[in-house]
């Protein structure tokens, strides 16, 4: 074969490959066909009043990974139940009232969909499943409030089934475990991590655009980290194990660049600093060799010997005690992360078990929550206006669509999937309903003609570009079809839910385009005021735990990045600055922790009260002096406080040249120091 016919045909497989399925793929259609079919027929057996929300709740519970499919299945249910709870309240209280039931029905949806904005993956789906759920069951027998309570014992019996079916299916044909999926990511991102380290301890700091890239390859990984506890009986520590690991890549990044900038400050490399650097870069040595426990131990001890003889020693300049501080800083990051990802791969419980905290805007969950009410009461106004029967179904599939969509990362996108999604369920549901199953009987028969509909839906979820095509695709196909026992043929009703849910999908694209939009420069606005909120709190003693304000730090880094548009300088100029406004939040946050701990201390009591009235004050030069005065005193301290006096004046320094680097920055947070 020639060499350009060969070319050709390499060519070929290249697509082929890229078109066709890959076998992971078809493993996963195939669990997720079969758990729909299971469910639709237990629901069948147990003559469930709505069976086919069997077969919907096991297509929304359908993960890749059986950790993911877990964790949003407990969450599915105890919103389920809350739903229920709630509508036998708005049923018994307005059941005579339709207009006062949608009202107080709409503040309640509002209010889920407010509170899923500021919780993380499954417990935000929970949250926002409580809501809609009410008009499953409320809102659709609004007419017949008497049947309330029989639909919401259906509806948690099916919902039930659904769980069952899915768990069983998932374990039966051996669904890949999420912690074995997280430990290649978070053993690259730790590579990665040695790597950056090592450049910021050879040339500097590696600038703000490769700590980002840091970040962007962390952050994803938190989803699966919250899923992995339900996977096994030790996954509660294999979670804390991966939880720790990732808080620790965003410590390494902070603590990477920081030493480099603190190290530049300091001035040509002192002995203890050269020492620092080298044992910091033995390391992240590029020798493919694990450091074992005694390694990070010899490591933190000596560089903690250092420290101790620095804060000691009055000769010593603020720089050199921060830059050896920040060293202690980067080896404890690395033990954490390693002994994170040692937990995550052997199941033993983590040195530490810490929270992965993510950043929300109160505007835009304000927004989220009107855009939903407005979207129901604008659908609601037209369906009653029209004239329309039987409105109710459009008002529950407004309040269902409307919810996921508050809760996806890019409301927008999942819009356009529900105006692609919706009429290809249309069509597959009305293929099936009114062509195919008409002229045969039987549910093997039904299993095997939405077995194509349910495996290309599968096929558009696994590629993220058509993710949200697929999942409106697969969730809402059976809604159209609406499996019964006996099935239902008729076409009018076919074809009215069909028109009723067509308009839903318009007007949730709209709203979401014209309701409260929020467009780059507001989104970019509200992270920046909600930055300089948690400073002010920081620099008076309110910002927290420091571990968590790391992560939120990098998650709102991570959430600013997507959104920062513009020219390539001017882009560089506000990652910059969103680096040096966590930098200084976190080290205020950190030295008012550890300030606290002098209280009680005859010693340092006066000189800690001093440096956090200095930090209230946010003037640069009593910052300085105030951490002067606490090297001072710690001479006639015990020794045991020499550490935690290292650690504070660490972060005193930190905010005062954060504050002398962005004197502009200053003029925003109305500090007198300009």
């Amino acid at each position: 074969m020639s060499e350009a016919r060969l070319s050709r045909f390499n060519r070929l497989l290249d697509r082929l490959d890229a078109v066709v399925p890959q076998p992971q793929a078809w493993f996963f259609a195939l669990r997720i066909w079969i758990a729909m079919m299971l469910a639709l027929y237990v629901a069948f057996w147990l003559q469930l009043e709505s069976a086919s929300s069997a077969a919907v709740s096991v297509a929304i519970l359908a993960q890749p990974k059986r950790g993911q499919a877990i964790s949003k299945a407990i969450y599915r249910f105890l919103g389920t139940i809350l739903g229920g709870v709630i509508s036998i309240v708005f049923a018994a209280a307005f059941g005579q009232d339709r207009v006062l039931m949608l009202v107080c029905f709409t503040a309640w949806l509002s209010l889920c969909v407010f509170v899923a904005q500021y919780l993380q993956d499954t417990r935000a789906y929970g949250a926002m499943l409580s809501g809609y759920t009410v008009a499953i069951i409320a809102i659709s027998n609004i007419d017949t409030p008497q049947n309330v309570f029989d639909a919401a014992v259906s509806r948690v019996a099916a919902i039930a089934v659904a769980i069952t079916a899915i768990t069983f299916i998932n374990d039966a044909l051996a669904s890949p475990s999420t912690w074995r999926g997280l430990l290649p990511p978070i053993a690259t991102a730790l590579r990665s991590a040695k790597v950056f380290a090592r450049q910021a301890l050879r040339d500097g700091d590696p600038g703000p655009e490769k700590a980002l890239d840091l970040i962007r390859m962390t952050a994803p990984l938190r989803a699966d980290a919250s899923a992995i506890a339900g996977e096994l009986d030790d996954g509660p520590q294999r979670a804390a194990g991966a939880r720790s690991a990732i808080a620790a890549l965003y410590a390494t990044m902070a603590a990477s660049r920081n030493f480099a900038i603190a190290a530049r400050d300091a001035g040509p490399d002192r002995p203890a600093i050269a020492e620092a650097r080298s044992i910091c870069a033995r390391l992240v040595a590029d020798d493919g060799a694990s450091v074992d426990n005694s390694a990070f131990a010899e490591a933190r001890g000596r560089l903690r010997a250092l420290i101790e003889a620095a804060v000691r020693d009055g000769r010593r300049s603020l720089d050199e005690v921060l830059t050896l501080q920040r060293a202690r800083d980067l080896a404890t990051a690395l033990m954490f992360a390693q002994d994170g990802l040692n937990a995550l791969r052997n199941g033993h419980r983590p040195l530490r078990d810490v929270r992965l905290p993510t950043h929300r805007d109160f505007p835009v969950a304000f927004r989220g929550a009107a855009r939903v009410a407005l979207a129901f009461a604008l659908t609601a106004a037209l369906f009653v206006g029209l004239g329309w029967p039987a409105t109710t179904y459009a008002l529950v599939q407004v309040a269902a669509m409307g919810a996921m969509s508050s809760v996806n990362p890019d409301p927008l996108k999942y819009a356009n999937g529900v105006v692609i999604g919706i009429p290809l369920a249309g069509l597959a549901a009305g293929l099936i309903l009114l062509l195919t199953l008409p002229t045969v009987n039987g549910f093997p028969i039904l299993a095997l003609a939405v077995a194509p509909v349910v495996f290309a839906a599968c096929f558009l979820i696994l590629n993220p570009p058509t993710a949200s095509i697929g999942f409106i695709l697969l969730v809402y196909f059976p809604v159209l079809l609406s499996p019964g026992n006996p099935q239902s043929f008729d076409a009018q009703t076919f074809f009215g839910n069909f028109a009723q849910m067509t308009i839903v999908a318009v007007i949730l694209a709209t709203t979401v385009r014209v309701i409260l939009p929020i467009r780059p420069d507001q989104a970019r606005a509200y992270a920046f005021d909600s930055a300089i909120r948690d400073v002010r709190s920081a620099l008076v003693g309110a910002g927290g735990d420091a571990v968590d304000r790391t992560s939120l730090n990098s998650d709102r880094i991570f959430q600013y990045a997507q959104i920062n548009a513009g020219p390539d300088i001017v882009r560089a100029r506000r990652l910059k600055l969103a680096f040096a406004i966590a930098h200084l939040e976190a080290s205020a946050a950190r030295a008012h922790d550890q300030l606290r701990a002098f209280h009680r201390d005859a010693v340092l009591q006066t000189a800690s009260a001093q440096a956090r009235a200095a930090l209230a004050g946010g003037t640069v030069g009593d910052i300085e002096a105030a951490a002067q005065a606490l090297l001072r005193a710690v001479r006639d301290a015990d020794a045991s406080q020499s550490l935690p006096v290292a650690r504070a004046v660490s972060d005193l320094v930190a905010v005062a040249r954060v504050m002398a680097r962005h004197k502009r920055f200053l003029q925003t947070i109305a500090h007198p120091e300009t």
